[in-house]
């Protein structure tokens, strides 16, 4: 293919709906007729388009692009910018695919820059680092780090960052990995990535709502206290054993982008979050810089937010990764053809927390199991609705969460990740290519990778 363009690739999505990595693996012919393009393989990945901050602004300001060729980079057509984001909205239009990724929000939060850039990611974007590289992930329950009171456990949660980075940290040398490239970066740079579950849950059972500035301020402190945390116990690792062997000559970039964790501190609104908790925050970052810039860090990134669909059911989560409940009542395909209902169990807790006595508790809920949604629910007041909010819309219900809620609770975490964020934006059938545009546009303004 002598024009193997973006528009190329999102035109052949549009059409046929199917997917199209890694096609010389699997024997690419050099066209779109082949073998390997319509192998089943191909229909079930990932696909994401990646973008810079020129082409960003080129779509904001309503300017010109010139693609190039990806083998050695001379122009090849040059398109108005708004137009070739609408064939990637117009994609994730009909199936949900194309994503974007950010590259230079990407790469400048890189702490391995001198290295080399950040060129991809894993199918689920949520881990971001050089090419030939691998990642340990594990994720915390949050809904067992409360106290009795129903306040989080500050200290719990950061004894549990703390064994559990060291434990992905043995892993990474008794591991073993598909390719000897792998095995050298994964050794070398040491990434690993701890992330947590249930924050939807989390939020319920404290009655913040989800698509809130109160909810987004206190899962942002969650996140840095972990990534603040996770990054301590590797400077104290390092002090032990030494940093990872790529550290030297990526000390100064590595050192940035801690200072840039803790400066975002600054945007979390203290008078949302519990003292206790932003305290702790500006500790873990003060004390993570202090020791990391006298003996280095044994790893090269510490966090991510995975998807965590399997082990989030393993874990007895209501909420899987960063989002929210997709329902109070869901149901889920079983393999043999049966259903599975599952109910959200942190209704109770929530409604307890807002002041509602037992009877009426147990009458909610009895609406909630007879109807599948809390709406029209007897004894709930009106302002306690966004508490219960969801990412779908019940069947009896009119109240879902606002797809730029979804957008903002990313906006609030990504500052104190390592990586990324695997998540749904979840947005109404009716919606429009415009507002998958303008949702792009405003997710890449607010600082997402």
């Amino acid at each position: 293919a002598d024009h193997p363009d973006i528009l190329d690739f999102i035109e052949c999505k549009v059409k046929e709906e199917r997917k199209a990595w890694a096609l010389i693996d699997a024997g690419y012919d050099g066209s779109f007729n082949g073998e390997a393009y319509s192998s089943i393989f191909f229909q079930n990945s990932n696909n994401s388009v990646r973008v810079s901050n020129e082409f960003m602004r080129a779509v904001a300001d309503d300017g010109t692009w010139t693609t190039r060729a990806i083998t050695d980079g001379r122009p090849m057509d040059t398109y108005r910018a708004r137009d070739l984001m609408r064939k990637i909205a117009e994609g994730t239009h009909v199936c949900g695919d194309p994503g974007m990724q950010f590259d230079t929000t990407i790469n400048d939060w890189h702490t391995c820059k001198n290295t080399d850039r950040i060129h991809a990611s894993n199918p689920c974007s949520e881990y971001m680092f050089l090419d030939n590289s691998a990642c340990n992930l594990a994720s915390l329950n949050l809904m067992k780090f409360r106290r009795a009171d129903g306040d989080f456990d500050i200290d719990a949660f950061r004894h549990a960052v703390r064994i559990v980075l060291i434990a992905m940290e043995i892993i990474v040398d008794n591991s073993s990995y598909p390719r000897e490239e792998i095995t050298t970066n994964s050794r070398r740079f040491r990434p690993l990535g701890l992330g947590y579950a249930n924050l939807g849950a989390l939020l319920m059972c404290r009655s913040l709502p989800y698509d809130s500035d109160e909810g987004r301020d206190y899962a942002a402190a969650i996140t840095a206290l972990m990534t603040g945390q996770a990054y301590l116990t590797s400077a104290e690792m390092a002090r032990d054993k030494g940093p990872f062997s790529g550290y030297g000559e990526n000390r100064e970039p590595m050192l940035e982008v801690i200072r840039k964790h803790r400066a975002a501190l600054n945007h979390i609104n203290r008078n949302r979050v519990p003292l206790d908790l932003c305290e702790a925050a500006d500790e873990v970052w003060r004390e993570a810089f202090v020791v990391g810039h006298d003996y280095g860090y044994r790893n090269a990134q510490v966090t991510v937010l995975a998807p965590t669909g399997t082990i989030g059911f393993m874990m007895d989560c209501d909420t899987t990764g960063i989002e929210p409940d997709i329902a109070l009542v869901k149901y889920k395909k079983m393999v043999d053809g049966g259903l599975m209902k599952i109910v959200n169990n942190t209704v109770p807790e929530a409604l307890e927390r807002l002041g509602y006595e037992d009877d009426q508790i147990a009458a909610i809920l009895r609406h909630i199991d007879e109807r599948e949604t809390i709406e029209g629910a007897p004894y709930l007041a009106e302002e306690h609705l966004p508490v219960f909010d969801c990412a779908f819309k019940p069947a009896n219900g009119q109240r879902s969460i606002h797809y730029m809620g979804h957008i903002k609770m990313m906006a609030a975490a990504q500052p104190f990740l390592s990586g990324a964020i695997s998540k749904t934006v979840n947005m109404p059938n009716d919606v429009s290519v415009e507002e998958i545009m303008q949702s792009y546009l405003e997710a890449w303004k607010l600082g997402l990778k």
